[in-house]
């Protein structure tokens, strides 16, 4: 079964806890703090692999998370990184960030790598409190919390040459006759309900891949039918051959086809029908193909569309339209690759400290406080004990949020909300 869509879930592994612990040995009642460090978590890396064709395996799994770094253990122990978790995707995968759709990576050679989520930094053990006025700290840094993301994994078959046009025209038989691909033939509609890939061994340059893009319906832009599913493949093709039905077996006007392909091309993406296109009018063996390869060849010659006509069945023209292609193909730039278009999840957790805050006055004595920075702050570090909050509260009177709160008005006795927890101020 050919899958070229799913969606899965992704965990980052979060970092190991610092520990708090004392020096002990025989004769040493009051040894200094030797807490060690978290270990880090476990990434989350992709990694193309160019023996999947197909993303079926992620229908039966569908969750993905790295393991956690171990906590510190005494004695500057420190605790063991998380596990990564690889996940292997066919070669043209792109990795969009469900909630905006927004493309995270896009992973277009074999063995290519990407790490889509970073594992949570250890926190240090207590023994990086110590100073000269506190010898004997009692708390140390929570591990960091990994991101977690719900992702759409989308297959673009990565194809030098799209068969592009209705059902039926012969997109299967010509693929067959040019390339080492089998595809089904039939004389039916919607024979082909998935891609298929050949490859082409070219006598006028360099071997190039054709794909038989499953046929298109009006409508398909608009998903009606498998449009998105089909068109979906056409976004990396750098030249499409529009085959189209000479004879007009089906009844249907060859030009009017041709122009209702171009506009679903066009609605589906921007510049898509701008392509560079050859027109290949097939079917060129039954006697009334003659009058219409005239009518289309009038109509859309130029220097930048060809007109060709063939007979797939006969194998007739394959070569002088397989010369055409080839001379793009030297012409053409770099494979097309999607650009990535998400940037909170590479955001540097060096800037965390940087990160600004808001506070909100709700009532005359009730204030919240909220920021990127305050909020990894909370869980980094341990204020269940009384040494603890004390550290958070000098990080707060540090990075400005007191004196915030005092421009803000605030009194003794009034309340302070920093996400979950809810503190009475006192100056």
């Amino acid at each position: 079964m050919f899958v070229d869509r799913a969606k899965i879930h992704i965990k980052g592994g979060n970092g190991g806890n610092g520990a708090v612990s004392f020096y002990r040995a025989k004769y040493i009642t009051n040894g200094g703090p030797d807490g060690g460090d978290g270990g880090k978590g476990g990434d989350v890396i992709f990694v193309a692999d160019e023996g999947m064709n197909t993303l079926i395996d992620f229908r039966y799994k569908r969750m993905f998370k790295a393991s956690p770094g171990v906590d510190g253990g005494k004695r500057n122990c420190t605790g063991a990184d998380g596990e990564d978790v690889i996940i292997k995707v066919p070669v043209g995968t792109v990795i969009r960030e469900a909630t905006s759709n927004k493309i995270m990576a896009d992973l277009t050679h074999n063995g290519e790598k990407k790490v889509l989520i970073k594992g949570g930094k250890g926190g240090k053990g207590n023994q990086h409190f110590a100073t000269p006025t506190r010898q004997a700290p009692r708390y140390a840094e929570r591990g960091r919390t990994s991101k977690e993301y719900d992702v759409i994994l989308e297959l673009k078959l990565i194809a030098d040459v799209g068969l592009i046009g209705f059902p039926n025209v012969g997109k299967s038989t010509l693929l067959s006759m040019v390339t080492n691909a089998n595809p089904k033939i039939a004389n039916y509609h919607f024979t082909t309900l998935s891609p298929n890939l050949g490859v082409v061994r070219s006598r006028w340059g360099e071997d190039f891949v054709m794909a038989d893009i499953p046929g298109l319906i009006e409508g398909a832009s608009e998903g009606i039918g498998l449009g998105h599913e089909f068109l979906r493949h056409v976004e990396r093709t750098k030249v499409f051959i529009h085959v189209v039905d000479g004879a007009a077996l089906e009844g249907n006007d060859p030009i009017e086809s041709i122009e209702k392909i171009n506009d679903e091309l066009e609605k589906y993406k921007e510049g898509l029908s701008e392509r560079p296109t050859v027109i290949a009018v097939n079917k060129m063996d039954i006697p009334e193909a003659e009058e219409n390869f005239e009518k289309i060849k009038a109509k859309y010659e130029s220097d930048k569309v060809k007109v060709f006509p063939i007979s797939a069945a006969t194998n007739t023209g394959l070569d002088e339209l397989l010369s055409a292609v080839a001379n793009i193909l030297k012409d053409y730039p770099e494979d097309i690759v999607f650009e990535e278009d998400y940037d909170e999840y590479a955001e540097a957790e060096a800037n965390l400290d940087n990160e600004p805050f808001t506070i909100e006055q709700y009532s005359e004595h009730y204030f919240v406080v909220e920021g990127v920075g305050v909020e990894k702050m909370i869980g980094y570090t341990n204020i269940d004990t009384e040494k603890g909050f004390a550290f958070f509260q000098r990080y707060l009177r540090e990075k400005g949020i007191i004196a915030a709160l005092e421009e803000k008005g605030i009194q003794e006795g009034d309340t302070v909300k920093i996400y979950d927890l809810e503190f009475e101020f006192y100056n």
